[in-house]
């Protein structure tokens, strides 16, 4: 990992998804998670302060090291105990079976093989237990989605690997994952960039 992407990608997210009409969405993807929860693209904790009273502990799962410095305030400010889960969603240091409900937010765009990283995620899951997400992807509309191929590659190479054109309802569902509601729609802002699915699956 370069220095970009080491040292000056993760503030820049930091603050990119850190804004008022993000933290609506950070509000809705949170709204239902309980008990223990592992996030992976934990970054800098920005659900943290969205996370209903029902959790009991959040285990966070993020490579980025400034992600976890930039992070520090708001793990004091939180009532719930949170945990460092280690760095790689496609490899969890975490036993079988062990969480109420999983968390990711524009994390599935970046992730390497993200089917393989939500079968990981369903190995740590309970029966039963929900996935919540909130993920930018491929738009229903050909003249954007064309858009999102043509820059996909550039994409890739300026914000750590990250794809605008997944279907993140089809990596959800390979992986395995029933999902129980989902909604679509655009933030503000270029239409290729901004096409979002916010949604909760369960795990069979």
């Amino acid at each position: 990992m370069g220095f970009y992407e080491a040292q000056v990608l993760p503030r820049l997210i930091n603050v990119m998804l850190g804004n008022r009409e993000f933290a609506k969405v950070r509000d809705e993807v949170c709204a239902g998670l309980h008990g223990d929860v592992v996030e992976i693209g934990y970054g800098s904790g920005l659900n943290v302060p969205h996370l209903p009273a029902e959790v009991t502990g959040l285990w966070g799962v993020d490579p980025a090291a400034v992600g976890r410095k930039l992070a520090a305030k708001r793990v004091a400010a939180s009532r719930i105990p949170i945990h460092e889960a280690g760095l790689d969603a496609e490899r969890l240091d975490l036993p079988d079976d062990q969480f109420d409900c999983a968390l990711s937010t524009m994390t599935l765009c970046t992730v390497p093989d993200a089917h393989h990283a939500l079968g990981e995620v369903r190995r740590v899951l309970k029966p039963g237990a929900s996935f919540h997400f909130a993920e930018h992807g491929i738009s229903p509309d050909p003249k954007v989605a064309h858009t999102q191929d043509r820059f996909d590659g550039f994409e890739q190479r300026v914000a750590g690997g990250c794809h605008l054109n997944r279907d993140i309802r089809a990596i959800v569902t390979d992986a395995g994952f029933e999902i129980e509601a989902l909604r679509n729609f655009s933030l503000k802002g270029p239409k290729a960039w901004s096409y979002m699915y916010v949604g909760k699956a369960r795990n069979p």
